[in-house]
């Protein structure tokens, strides 16, 4: 984001003035804009330099420019999702395997993608495919979350893989 211009560094001669308490001013000229803001011991900030007439604040610089920081880190924040992992095995229990989808089922509703792993070593990664994707059907059933498929089940490095997340 490119530093606001502040104060006679602004080059519009009309602006758009929003008052400190968040109050619309009018459309005034540059200089009465400044002795406004001057009036009241604050910096005249261009806000939307791209609207006819430009938009601008009456406001600490300093202040203004803290909460700008604070609402972008806030945004930034807001949209991360990770990737929660629950790995099984081919053998792995009724019971096992609920806990395991319970905790996936969380996760889900949390806002996390789940990335199911049928963990299959030595020959076992050999099996039949069809058999293989039974196995993370079987965990996938047990899910009480609604959940739609974001990457089929495929093999992976160690077995096969399926990632889902929360359907909307």
């Amino acid at each position: 984001m490119p530093e606001p211009r502040i104060n006679h560094r602004i080059s519009a001669r009309e602006l758009r003035v929003i008052g400190p308490q968040g109050e619309n001013l009018g459309i005034l000229s540059l200089s009465d804009a400044l002795k406004q803001a001057e009036a009241h011991s604050l910096d005249l900030i261009e806000i939307s330099p791209t609207a006819n007439p430009p938009v601008a604040k009456i406001a600490d610089f300093g202040k203004w420019l803290y909460e700008e920081n604070k609402k972008t880190k806030a945004a930034k924040k807001g949209h991360s999702t990770e990737v929660k992992t629950v790995q099984v095995k081919l053998g792995t229990g009724d019971h096992d395997l609920m806990l395991k989808a319970k905790k996936a089922s969380e996760w889900l509703t949390e806002g996390n993608r789940v990335r199911v792993n049928l963990f299959l070593p030595g020959r076992s990664k050999y099996m039949e495919e069809k058999f293989l994707k039974e196995r993370i059907e079987r965990m996938l059933k047990l899910i009480s979350v609604d959940y739609k498929i974001a990457d089929p089940a495929k093999k992976s490095p160690k077995g096969m893989s399926c990632m889902i997340e929360k359907a909307t």
